[in-house]
């Protein structure tokens, strides 16, 4: 991790350097688990209004006239308020996002983006500067007029990177665009989930993976934007407790390989849950082109159930010796994932329900292993609705409902390829016989 060393660059900035100083420094393992330092979340301006990497690491060596060109950028006066605002702190380092890293260096820029979540964990104090703030609060309510471009928010609220950023630290304060100190995270706990339907508990007592689903984080990020389209999949990894290789230029593919890949690695079933309202009919594919607010949106309430749980819900449906079996395939396959090198896909195990026949169309429900908590009372299993034509499986497009078991269930063996058709269907009693597929 590479850091600002303040006091250096303050000094610098007072012309009081020498030539050999060392703005930036490279810390990492022990060195870095005992240092404290800041961390700057913002909104990029235009990158020539920014002090990028080899701008800030021959700073010392400019003569005066180029100097003064770089003072006079917008990035300069963030980074010199960051730094003035964490010597207050006592803090003698400080990272920020347009300096610290060397975007020569596609592996340099791997690593930064794999590593962000953790660098805002780790730091003591992350300063959040709302550029186009001018009042000494945050906003009680949009303002679709002065926001019109962000949601009728802070463009700050509307970014894909500052959720992460926002989540991550503990200890986050609020300036405005005169760097104003106007809220802090755990005092504006309401005010915030108001803004960024973010649960107030997260906010003030800190994320816990372990409790939160995939669908409720990918609808945080719905109403979120980022320059570049795969940002999109790539600012949700560190919440996700994921790392995945970072390709440009492949598009919305980043954001079905997110999905994918948080599928394997945690056995999370919300991420079906997204809903496609706006559209109709059917669509053979069963995972979201991104975290767009028709797909994700509504869905900060959608919770896993675990294994256990889930079994008793399915087992009410069972005979015992369906529920003995069931009981073994849950142990097995049922409810996980695994991933299926010959096809370079996911192998998932899912209830299934046959629910009607119109015309030439067989209708099933797939049961996950999530519920909705404004459903209320008894845990109800989220569906999908699939549609079998002529052979053909797909994905019957509309909102996912809570289900309530009443008939008997089937078992469905999916096999998710790159395209994400389903294309193995076995029957209720696992004898092998191919039910709908």
């Amino acid at each position: 991790m590479r850091l600002i060393d303040v006091v250096a660059f303050l000094d610098l900035d007072a012309g009081n350097t020498r030539p050999d100083a060392q703005l930036l420094v490279e810390l990492n393992g022990p060195e870095l688990e005992n240092v404290a330092y800041a961390i700057l979340s913002h909104c990029w301006g235009d990158p020539e209004d920014e002090v990028h990497y080899t701008e800030m690491d021959s700073l010392t060596n400019m003569d005066f006239v180029a100097r003064g060109k770089i003072r006079e950028r917008g990035g300069y006066h963030k980074i010199r308020e960051s730094c003035l605002r964490a010597r207050r702190d006592d803090l003698l380092w400080l990272w920020v996002d347009t300096c610290c890293i060397d975007k020569r260096s596609s592996v340099e820029i791997s690593d930064a983006i794999n590593s962000m979540y953790v660098w805002y964990a780790n730091s003591d104090r992350c300063y959040a500067f709302l550029h186009d703030v001018d009042t000494d609060a945050l906003p009680a309510k949009p303002d679709n007029y002065k926001y019109y471009k962000s949601n009728g928010w802070p463009k700050w609220f509307s970014s894909g990177w500052t959720l992460q950023e926002l989540i991550a630290p503990a200890d986050v304060r609020f300036f405005n665009q005169n760097w104003e100190y106007i809220a802090s995270k755990r005092s504006s706990a309401h005010e915030l989930s108001n803004i960024t339907r973010i649960p107030v508990n997260v906010l003030r007592e800190g994320f816990s993976r372990s409790s939160t689903s995939a669908a409720q984080i990918m609808s945080w990020a719905a109403d979120r934007t980022t320059t570049r389209e795969e940002d999109r999949a790539y600012s949700l990894l560190g919440l996700l407790g994921m790392n995945m290789s970072i390709l440009y230029g492949e598009g919305k593919n980043t954001f079905l390989r997110l999905q994918q890949e948080a599928i394997r690695t945690t056995d999370d079933q919300s991420t079906f849950a997204e809903s496609r309202t706006k559209e109709t009919g059917s669509a053979s594919g069963f995972l979201a082109n991104d975290p767009d607010p028709f797909h994700f949106r509504d869905y900060s309430s959608v919770v896993q159930i675990k294994p256990n749980d889930m079994l008793r819900i399915l087992g009410r449906h069972f005979s015992k010796r369906q529920l003995r079996k069931l009981a073994f395939l849950a142990e097995e396959r049922l409810l996980r994932t695994s991933t299926t090198t010959h096809l370079d896909g996911i192998q998932i195990w899912l209830p299934l329900k046959h629910e009607r026949r119109s015309g030439d169309s067989e209708f099933f429900s797939v049961i996950l292993a999530c519920h909705n908590l404004q459903s209320g009372g008894r845990k109800h299993p989220v569906t999908i609705t699939l549609r079998q034509l002529n052979g053909i499986l797909s994905r019957y497009l509309g909102s996912p409902r809570a289900v309530n078991l009443a008939r008997p269930l089937q078992m469905l063996l999916e096999d998710i390829k790159k395209d994400d058709n389903v294309i193995v269907v076995l029957s209720a009693a696992g004898s092998g016989k191919s039910d709908i597929g």
